[in-house]
């Protein structure tokens, strides 16, 4: 259902080196690509994720209560992309772990202040 994402950046190129990073642990890699933003996938036909400013050029912001989740195969991996974030700059929303019955996940916002969730579906969900 969803084609792409956005998430607002004042700062192109240290969004762009946060999100290399972090999403190729996914194996994604950079779709498009202008001077106000830069957006990745893992394949054409898949939803993409992008960092943009603000159209209306006013200062992005992050949005109170919007959250980016990304799908990920496997609880190491939920582990590896907050690591990664951390590492990176991001700051802790809610470490990895188990959230309910299937459902494990980590919580973290990019250096703009975006919220994401790197999150798996496992046994006995």
């Amino acid at each position: 259902m969803i084609g792409y994402v956005t998430l607002g950046t004042n700062d192109v190129a240290r969004a762009a080196r946060f999100y290399d990073e972090l999403l190729a642990l996914i194996g994604a890699k950079r779709w498009m690509e202008h001077d106000r933003g830069v957006a990745w996938t893992v394949a054409p036909d898949r939803p993409g994720l992008g960092v943009m400013q603000p159209f209306d050029r006013k200062p992005a912001t992050a949005g109170n209560g919007t959250m980016i989740a990304l799908v990920v195969d496997s609880p190491a991996l939920v582990d590896a992309l907050y690591a990664k974030a951390l590492a990176l700059g991001g700051t802790d929303e809610g470490p990895a772990g188990p959230r309910g019955k299937g459902f494990y996940a980590a919580y973290f916002r990019d250096l703009d202040g975006n919220k994401l969730n790197a999150f798996c579906m496992t046994a006995g969900g």
